[in-house]
């Protein structure tokens, strides 16, 4: 029997959930399934997306938790391309010492590691109006049980109180039901180049898009 949804909350981010952040992105990184055989290095996508959100950006990173488990993460950040630039002066070179004898072995382990070593910049186009960005994975104990909704409206809140005018949110293209997700939380498709993004202005900035 699942266990109730009742017993489950969702709270500010702390340093120590970073073991959990990293789990959770290595648990959901294959489409939303586990992606253990998929990474020579279990830590290999949370370094790309999740624990750096944490570190950097701790006031838009919530958690969801069971009891005394972490079990799902939201996480954002108000501003993608000032975001980026810090990743770049302070996160990417501590992770690049940590992978650099780390051997591609794995099917994902390549890409991981060139995108750890050539990040891509987001493009201009879309920053305009959907300046933040956020991810969002909870184990699969929880998924289709509501909490993903309000974790993502807890983090459109935070965000519309920074006066973030728009949202973006990139998703993984074999990843449907994350389609239809965001699609009833009101984001469009405004997928371009050949990457799957989802948007959606926030309050105040309806109707403002470039």
């Amino acid at each position: 029997m699942m266990p109730r949804s009742s017993c489950c909350r969702i709270r500010p981010a702390v340093d120590d959930d970073a073991d959990a952040l990293f789990d959770i992105c290595l648990k959901t990184a294959d489409a939303g399934a586990d992606a253990s055989a998929l990474f020579g290095d279990p830590r290999l996508p949370g370094y790309i997306w999740s624990v750096p959100y944490l570190k950097l950006a701790p006031e838009f990173a919530y958690v969801l938790a069971d009891g005394l488990r972490t079990i799902g993460y939201v996480l954002a950040v108000a501003d993608t391309a000032r975001f980026e630039d810090e990743l770049e002066k302070t996160w990417w070179p501590q992770v690049r010492r940590a992978v650099a004898d780390l051997p591609p072995r794995r099917p994902n382990d390549a890409q991981a590691l060139e995108r750890i070593a050539a990040p891509r910049r987001s493009p201009q186009w879309l920053l305009t109006d959907y300046p933040a960005h956020l991810h969002i994975n909870i184990l699969p104990i929880r998924q289709s049980s509501g909490w993903g909704r309000k974790m993502v409206n807890k983090t459109l809140d935070a965000l519309s109180s920074a006066h973030v005018p728009g949202v973006h949110v990139g998703l993984h293209p074999l990843n449907e039901r994350a389609r239809s997700f965001y699609s009833h939380l009101g984001f469009e498709n405004v997928s371009r180049d050949g990457h799957i993004l989802y948007a959606r202005r926030l309050p105040g900035h309806e109707g403002k898009a470039g």
